[in-house]
């Protein structure tokens, strides 16, 4: 049976954004890899109704960083989960995350990244006929 929940992963270096996008697939994952906020936001513009949960670096190179991408997550979705990572940014979840979001600080497992957003995924109401 093909994987039904759709993952947006924001990561801009691309060998660990494979190695996540492969962890992810292991766990019974769809996975849409993007590798900047532009190509984030655009994602969730297009396909919000897709998309279960994101996952998103803090520090995406130019443009909007993940803060950003998961405020205009929670604007188009109010109630996606959504997963931070960060190697330098974790302190600042508190001020700057959006509520009921969990911040990853790199490195980590790979099991860790699969037990976030599967927790956070089965914390959601679950809808009639899904």
């Amino acid at each position: 049976m093909e994987p039904t929940i759709l993952i947006l992963l924001a990561e801009d270096e691309p060998l660990v954004g494979l190695t996540m996008q492969s962890a992810l697939e292991d766990g019974g994952y769809r996975v849409l890899h993007v590798e900047s906020g532009d190509a984030a936001i655009g994602a969730i513009d297009q396909q919000a109704e897709a998309l279960a949960g994101l996952i998103t670096d803090i520090r995406l190179g130019g443009g909007p960083d993940g803060w950003d991408v998961a405020r205009h997550a929670r604007e188009t979705s109010p109630t996606m989960p959504v997963v931070y990572m960060s190697g330098d940014s974790a302190h600042e979840h508190s001020a700057r995350g959006v509520p009921d979001s969990v911040m990853l600080q790199k490195p980590f497992a790979a099991a860790q990244l699969l037990t976030a957003i599967s927790t956070l995924l089965n914390a959601l109401p679950h809808h009639g006929g899904e």
